[in-house]
């Protein structure tokens, strides 16, 4: 069953699920939702299972039109949606009818939304995973981002759409974006490669994100981070959120779509339950960096997972 036609496809509005591991040894990143939380609530919100395939949707929605009763939810950024011109609430599962005209704005705060179908959406899986890799044209639709006429089919939703209508994210638990951020990392293996000074800067002084920034990378701009001896390694493996910090002194965090190796130093780690804060700064927007011991980092991600877990629908 097709659930939508695509009018105008927004900014960069792609299909991803929660990713494909087991193939980044050749060189296939997982790709997925860089806003993971954000995704899985939408998923949740229509009564998907987490894995389910949806929208992400960078900083201007699609317009779309309505083939089929559906049930939708919006996550993530504070993105406008409306449904013939009307206004519907976000972090909700509605009920759309065939014939409906469903519209996204201009991102308010955020960069990322997720617009989670009743079925999923049920494009054919590429390696396991109907995630768009868009860099190898791999996944969603041909491995591309949505254009004007594309038709957007969804499997078969779990209950009656009535089951979950209304259905929403209680307020205590919707974040906000308009704050700057604090992001956890540990610092890494390489991390002698730089000067106390440097690594102080790193973590007393904010960074702005850059207007180039993408779903391989955040690129940033402050304080200069002064190496020890030089930026250049020999290749290894890149972790999601290994902060690269190139020739320039200025880092770089790696994130869903990011290579497998690279050959530059690397100063920290992103917590993973932060990435996708990182993912939500606008660009301009600034973060701070705080450092935790891996210890520290294994309890983080525990108390993450459990208040993911306890997050309240009603």
């Amino acid at each position: 069953m097709t659930a939508f036609t695509v009018l105008e496809p927004g900014l960069l509005t792609t299909i991803q699920d929660l990713g494909r591991p087991g193939y980044l040894r050749y060189g296939i990143p997982p790709s997925g939702p860089v806003d993971r939380e954000a995704f899985i609530l939408a998923n949740r919100l229509v009564g998907n299972p987490e894995t389910a395939a949806a929208l992400e949707c960078t900083l201007m929605g699609p317009r779309l039109d309505v083939d089929a009763d559906c049930l939708v939810a919006v996550t993530g950024a504070e993105m406008p949606m409306t449904v013939n011109d009307r206004a519907i609430p976000p972090w909700t599962a509605v009920r759309l009818k065939a014939g409906d005209a469903l519209r996204l704005g201009t991102a308010q705060r955020g960069v990322r939304t997720y617009l989670a179908i009743a079925g999923g959406i049920d494009v054919a899986p590429a390696l396991g995973s109907r995630s768009t890799y868009l860099r190898g044209r791999l996944g969603g639709l041909e491995g591309r981002q949505l254009k004007k006429g594309d038709r957007l089919p969804i499997g078969r939703p779990t209950a009656p759409l009535e089951r979950y209508e209304g259905r929403r994210v209680r307020a205590e638990h919707i974040p906000s974006y308009s704050e700057e951020p604090e992001v956890r990392v540990v610092l890494g293996l390489q991390a002698d490669r730089f000067t106390p000074a440097g690594i102080a800067a790193f973590l007393e002084r904010p960074y702005e994100m850059l207007p180039q920034s993408d779903r391989m990378g955040a690129r940033l701009r402050g304080p200069h981070i002064t190496h020890t001896r030089g930026h250049d390694i020999v290749s290894d493996g890149i972790p999601l959120g290994g902060i690269q910090v190139v020739g320039d002194g200025q880092p770089i965090v790696l994130l869903v779509d990011r290579q497998s190796t690279g050959g530059y130093t690397k100063i920290a780690t992103v917590c993973s339950v932060d990435i996708g804060r990182v993912g939500q700064v606008r660009p301009g927007q600034k973060l701070w960096f705080r450092k935790l011991s891996l210890d520290e980092a294994h309890a983080v991600h525990r108390a993450e997972r459990a208040r993911l877990d306890a997050v309240g629908l009603e």
